[in-house]
């Protein structure tokens, strides 16, 4: 082989070695690129389950306050309850007493 070759063959050989390089350069370019797109929707989804997330937790607690106004509300009714049969209790003690007087004067209770 002559000198001429030689220089011919170094060409070519560094030529395929510069575009092995590029492809190679590129590919790493591509996956990077990708890697990038990757991680910019996954903190995107992040921040998107974390916004739902608090909002749920907003909900959650306006739920609760809500509940515990209806307990309150609950207990309050069955004490007033309570009192309103009391008082029937008492009012029926009364209906009797005064219908064992009305006997106990001579009339006659309806």
């Amino acid at each position: 082989m002559d000198v001429a070759t030689l220089g011919a063959v170094g060409t070519i050989l560094v030529g395929l070695a510069t575009a092995v390089g590029a492809f190679v350069g590129k590919r790493g370019e591509n996956r990077a690129a990708q890697s990038g797109a990757v991680l910019t929707g996954y903190g995107r989804l992040v921040g998107d389950l974390q916004e739902e997330r608090e909002r749920a937790q907003t909900k959650l607690a306006e739920c609760e306050q809500r509940l515990a106004e209806a307990y309150r509300e609950l207990a309050t009714t069955r004490t007033d309850n309570a009192q309103k049969q009391a008082e029937i209790t008492v009012l029926r003690a009364e209906v009797e007493r005064l219908r064992a007087r009305v006997v106990e004067l001579g009339g006659s209770p309806t």
